[in-house]
């Protein structure tokens, strides 16, 4: 059973280098293998969907990624949203420029309005999204989704790309600008999205995490679950990591269990052992404490192990599944 079942756009954010896109993809699956038909966006321009599925880079058109069953039920779609060509769409749909749009395109007037104007480019992109979520006559047999996975700016960056169009609305009082601004904030911040934040437990991922947390919460945003990504494997019972903090291992014992186990020259390797056991034991003792502050941020939080053979497909499908098992998707 889903933490969140009345959430249809799950918006994916993390500080740099806690896998938020293995994440993002992971969800999108979890998704999918309960039957749902999933878009899995990106929009940072990186191609992140494209390496990690093994596929080539993705155009600016919504693609089939993964099946989760031949019965057509449950499928993954991926679109990589570029400011540039959403700018173009919107102004087919909207406007009826079409040929006009690109002449635009081809003149640079688009790349220039879109870098002039940081801001524009972010209204293009949620409105993307928006668009996706939210589909009608305007765009002609267009695919409906179940369920939106969108691979979000980092932490530090989250609730200014997502404010953008509140933003907008302010400095546009009246007109159809203030308007499209308005219905993509009151999607951004209804019940039907979740902003997921993506952390390690280390000091400054977590930090940024909590700090996220409440400034998304002042924006208005509406905060999902915390996921602790790369969590390593427990090696050592409590009571081992305590006798070895404390310098009290029975080396004597160690060497005969060793001695048992066929090795040659035991007691020559003891103090490389001790030394490994340690460093294991303090990277523990680390951990359990930035867990605890992530358990204070007062979120549902969720977590996924460190892969052994990094996050391939396969590896994708395995975190998924720990997803669903502890009711994030």
């Amino acid at each position: 059973m889903s933490d969140f079942p009345d959430v249809q756009l799950h918006i994916v954010t993390g500080k740099g280098g806690t896998g938020k896109s293995t994440v993002a993809a992971s969800l999108a699956l979890a998704h999918a293998a309960q039957g749902k038909q999933v878009l899995l966006c990106e929009v940072e321009g990186r191609q992140g969907i494209a390496q990690m599925f093994d596929v080539p880079p993705l155009p600016y058109e919504e693609r089939l990624l993964a099946k989760a069953s031949e019965a057509g039920h449950g499928n993954v779609y991926a679109l990589a949203i570029d400011a540039e060509s959403a700018l173009l769409e919107y102004l087919a749909m909207y406007y009826r420029l079409g040929r006009a749009g690109k002449a635009l395109d081809r003149f640079g007037v688009i790349d220039f309005a879109t870098t002039i104007a940081p801001g524009v480019r972010d209204v293009l992109l949620t409105g993307k999204v928006y668009e996706a979520a939210q589909r009608n006559s305007r765009n002609k047999n267009a695919r409906n989704y179940d369920a939106i996975v969108l691979d979000a700016p980092p932490t530090g960056r989250i609730s200014q790309f997502l404010n953008v169009n509140n933003e907008l609305a302010g400095l546009a009082k009246v007109g159809p600008i203030k308007a499209q601004a308005d219905t993509v904030t009151t999607l951004l911040k209804s019940s039907r999205t979740a902003v997921h934040l993506v952390t390690v437990l280390e000091e400054m991922p977590v930090q940024e995490t909590a700090d996220g947390v409440v400034e998304l919460r002042g924006a208005g945003m509406p905060v999902g679950g915390v996921i602790v990504n790369l969590v390593r494997p427990q090696d050592l019972d409590a009571r081992a990591r305590e006798d070895l903090l404390a310098d009290e291992v029975d080396t004597k014992a160690l060497g005969k269990v060793l001695t048992a186990a066929g090795l040659k020259a035991p007691m020559s390797l003891v103090p490389a052992l001790i030394r490994e056991g340690r460093d294991h034991a303090e990277r523990r003792r680390l951990e359990d404490s930035q867990r605890a502050l992530v358990e204070k941020i007062g979120v549902p939080t969720y977590e996924l192990p460190k892969l052994a053979g990094g996050a391939d497909i396969g590896g994708l499908y395995e975190l998924a599944a720990a997803l669903i098992a502890q009711g994030l998707a």
